[in-house]
């Protein structure tokens, strides 16, 4: 092996080794009798989020596979957060790194790819995202990391310690130590495809439930079946949620999916954290608002037993928008009645 490739395989496996899991911790809702929520929290990696697992994955993925070597300017399509941590594992290796994201992204994930040395270069809306990432590589002479296509195949879903592996190890002492369902929102699809297959993998009896946002085509391409199905409107639930189905949605690993408003995702990152105390972003509440359904639905059957969720970032990135009220009401609407809803929890 390429002496540069080995040292920089090196350097992400030793920051992988020094890393701690993160929390999985007990939500407590005080109307739901016999159905505990766990919630597994992803906002306390480095980069702040789920996608560092995801960023960690590509870059070891591309490096074993000879796509980079020393000097190689490494190109993302990103809403954001997988930006912001693919710039993390860009600059500890020493490589060039440039984010193609929509003007839509939140400012302070901006702030933060360019914290760790990355680039911007930006694209009218999501649709754009894809073709314009592969024109700047071949401009530059770079390489597409292309998460939309690699997400599923660059994690190791039997285990080595991925978040399916994870979540069920920390699940082991609880009362009902084997979820009843895992709910999760997809982005690539690669968390849901690593959960999906590990569960199967294992034998275990948990169903998957993976939530989609509005202007999203995944729910609608998995109730027909219709993979080339796409949209011209982006998502405005940051992170999730996609215009074309990506190749790594894989819908024979679901079980079930749940189509959640937009609205309805904001009103639950508020009522969390009238419960925890903290801020998490609207990708959270979509998890949420999900395993809410599910718990409910396990209410009226008089059916007992665990759910799983993700944090999948904090919300501090989002205060000038899902937290600021006045944009909200300009870009989401109004989200009473959701609020409403979830006071009966309460």
């Amino acid at each position: 092996m390429d002496s540069w490739v080995a040292q920089a395989v090196g350097r992400i496996n030793a920051d992988s080794h020094r890393s701690a899991d993160t929390h999985l911790f007990n939500l407590r809702v005080p109307r739901l009798e016999g159905i505990d929520i766990y919630l597994k929290d992803e906002s306390t990696h480095p980069t702040g989020s789920l996608k560092h697992r995801l960023a960690r994955s590509l870059f070891l993925y591309a490096l074993c596979n000879g796509k980079i070597r020393e000097g190689t300017t490494i190109v993302e399509a990103s809403s954001g957060s997988t930006a912001v941590s693919e710039a993390y594992f860009a600059r500890m290796i020493g490589v060039p790194f440039i984010a193609v994201v929509p003007e839509s992204t939140a400012h302070s994930k901006i702030r933060l790819i360019e914290l760790y040395g990355g680039k911007i270069h930006f694209v009218g809306s999501a649709p754009e995202m894809h073709d314009a990432s592969i024109e700047l590589a071949q401009s530059i002479d770079g390489y597409f990391m292309d998460q939309f296509t690699y997400a599923e195949r660059a994690t190791d879903w039997r285990g080595n310690n991925n978040i399916a592996e994870s979540i069920f190890r920390q699940m082991d002492f609880e009362p009902h130590p084997v979820p009843r369902r895992i709910v999760m929102s997809a982005g690539t699809g690669g968390t849901s495809a690593t959960l999906g297959r590990y569960i199967r993998y294992n034998s275990y009896e948990t169903e998957l439930t993976v939530v989609d946002p509005e202007n999203s085509v995944f729910y609608d391409s998995y109730k027909t079946g219709d993979g080339s199905l796409v949209s011209g409107k982006s998502s405005r639930i940051e992170g999730i949620g996609r215009p074309q189905v990506e190749k790594s949605f894989q819908p024979g690993v679901i079980d079930d999916m749940i189509k959640v408003p937009d609205a309805a995702s904001v009103a639950t990152i508020l009522w969390l954290e009238q419960i925890i105390g903290r801020k998490a972003g609207a990708s959270t509440g979509t998890n949420l608002w999900g395993v809410m359904q599910v718990a409910g639905e396990m209410m009226e059957k008089g059916e007992r037993g665990s759910l799983v969720t993700l944090m999948c970032d904090s919300g501090e990135r989002y205060l000038d928008s899902y937290y600021d009220p006045a944009w909200v009401r300009t870009h989401i609407g109004d989200v009473s009645a959701y609020a409403e809803q979830l006071a009966r929890w309460n």
